[in-house]
């Protein structure tokens, strides 16, 4: 009897500790998971500068390539006669590369990014965390082309106003989700393999 005691004790003993580890598991991954803001849906991006020309005409000369580094006052490109240039430098990332097209004024032909610009822009709903969001907060990242392999960057804005989705609302009684945009600046220099347009998810530390 007293053998049968001991060991009920025992496995009492046993599943106290278990729930206590328990316990103290999901009190350690609630506090883990409420000290950061995930932003699942996220891209590495710049602001594009698209280089045209002023006047309708045919396309009779291209100067750079896509991956090409140039300087500000850099030809690119010539309709015409004219002459289309860059006012500041950048990283070419797109060309149309159709001698003999015909182009309307402003129509595209190079367009550039600065690299300095490149950022991780995510979007985050309003009630998923948005409050926590604030400019210099720490941030982790991952970015689909490198697997789990983690990054570090800071938060450099957070939209005032929400993305315009375009929805026209029903008589449905649900409301539509607004999404901001939450940008994250990295250093290019330690990063260089990071490309614009590259899927990325953001973790901000709060």
């Amino acid at each position: 009897m007293s053998e049968q005691k001991g060991k009920r004790t025992t496995v009492i003993a046993y599943g106290a500790v278990l729930l206590l580890a328990i316990a103290i598991g999901g009190g350690a991954y609630l506090k883990y998971s409420s000290a950061r803001v995930a932003i699942d849906k996220a891209q590495i991006s710049a602001t594009i500068v698209n280089l045209g020309s002023s006047v309708p005409g045919v396309l009779q000369e291209i100067h750079v390539h896509p991956g090409d580094i140039v300087l500000p006052n850099t030809i690119v490109a010539r309709v015409e006669n004219e002459a289309i240039k860059t006012k500041l430098g950048g990283l070419v990332v797109s060309v149309q590369n159709d001698i003999g097209k015909r182009f309307n004024p402003g129509e595209a032909i190079v367009s550039i990014i600065d690299p300095q610009e490149l950022r991780i822009v995510g979007q985050l709903a309003e009630d998923k965390g948005l409050n926590d969001v604030h400019v210099g907060q720490h941030a982790t990242f991952t970015v689909d082309a490198f697997g789990s392999r983690m990054f570090y960057g800071i938060v450099d804005s957070v939209s005032p106003t929400s993305r315009d989705s375009g929805i026209v609302f029903s008589i449905s009684d649900k409301r539509e989700e607004k999404n901001f945009d939450v940008k994250v600046r990295f250093d290019i220099k330690a990063y260089p393999e990071l490309k614009n347009g590259m899927s990325a998810k953001i973790t901000v530390l709060k």
